[in-house]
């Protein structure tokens, strides 16, 4: 039986998950609401999901600093020194960098599960197990390692990863291409192709594999951070991080050091992934009435309707007539109607929102 003192696991909740507005606010972001009706946040599932074969004292949060009040009471039974406040956004790659050098300083051998606050896996057994015989490689080899997930659809919100069919070892592949978010028709091709996963944005690495990479390929964030192991723990601490983060660029791991690095390995998984990103993604989890649509709310009333995503408050009667794969979400200050296959552009009403009407929506 592997010891799992040097396994830990980093779990990413800083996002402000736009593409689920208007559930997912600027004070509020998604990881930490109950958006699964299960009694508890994205972030408490993802934290209990991990809890189950990593040490809880092995579990990093790594969130905003605005979110301090709101994470902490989400998980009240760990350590202060395990919540990771940064500063502010500069995407996934500063906060990777930020967690690896902390973790670094505690454990010089730890290998570290990068995983998103925000997934869902409908098989947890299947995911242990993935997630166990990645730490038992990266205990070994100098590889970095990502979670492919068997695509199901030719879903245009996922990257894709193309893999070579050989493996060196059981179920474990050397990475050819990432691909982002593909067209239509591109995705379609990959999924017949059968060389393609999704990128889960799930990564397992030993955190010296990680640093080197990162000074390889990331040399500003890495220069970034240089000294900081000196400073944990201190008066000085807060003051290291807002200028490390104030010069790093706004990137992310999979583009600063995934898509350029020669020792990425996947392993291909199914185990009942979802990435909970959008209002689609919510639909395809929910129950669906007769007509597929799914309803959360205790008022609604609908009239040749289909396949529609609704989400409305319990005490407001909501009546729909004619409307076929749309998105409706209702909340006390916002009204959201928008086409499903046009969801991507949520994101870009927020930008627009911003502009005209300022933070109150938002």
């Amino acid at each position: 039986m592997q010891s799992t003192s040097n396994n830990y696991v980093v779990i990413m909740a800083g996002g402000i998950g736009s593409r689920f507005w208007p559930m997912s606010r600027n004070n509020q972001p998604k990881q930490f609401l109950d958006v699964l009706q299960s009694g508890k946040s994205l972030l408490q599932l993802t934290f209990d999901r991990f809890a189950k074969f990593i040490p809880t004292e092995n579990i990093y949060i790594v969130t905003n600093e605005n979110y301090r009040t709101i994470a902490e009471a989400q998980l009240p039974n760990i350590s202060k020194s395990q919540f990771l406040f940064e500063p502010s956004r500069k995407n996934t790659a500063p906060c990777v960098a930020y967690a690896c050098h902390y973790i670094a300083h505690l454990n010089p051998k730890a290998n570290i599960v990068i995983a998103a606050s925000d997934h869902y896996i409908v098989k947890e057994k299947v995911f242990v197990e993935v997630v166990e015989k990645a730490l038992l490689h990266v205990a070994t080899h100098n590889h970095l390692l990502t979670l492919g997930i068997r695509p199901t659809r030719p879903d245009t919100g996922y990257g894709y990863i193309q893999f070579v069919e050989e493996s060196n070892e059981t179920g474990i592949h050397k990475v050819k291409t990432f691909t982002e978010k593909p067209n239509f028709e591109l995705a379609v091709q990959f999924i017949n192709s059968g060389e393609f996963l999704w990128n889960s944005g799930m990564f397992v690495w030993n955190v010296n594999t990680i640093l080197n990479a990162i000074h390889q390929h990331m040399p500003d964030i890495y220069e970034a951070f240089k000294g900081y192991e000196k400073v944990i723990g201190t008066k000085d601490e807060s003051k290291f991080l807002d200028k490390a983060y104030s010069i790093c660029p706004n990137t992310s791991i999979d583009f600063g050091v995934m898509e350029k690095a020669s020792n990425v390995r996947v392993i291909p998984s199914n185990f009942g992934w979802s990435d909970v990103g959008t209002w689609t993604s919510l639909y395809s989890l929910r129950e669906h009435d007769y007509h597929g649509n799914a309803v959360n709310g205790k008022q609604v009333m609908l009239y040749d309707a289909a396949n529609n995503m609704i989400h409305v408050p319990d005490n407001k009667l909501v009546v729909i007539q004619g409307l076929e794969e749309y998105i409706i979400i209702d909340t006390p200050d916002v009204l959201l109607i928008c086409a499903k296959d046009q969801e991507q552009k949520i994101k870009d009403f927020t930008i627009d929102i911003k502009r005209n009407k300022g933070e109150k929506f938002l």
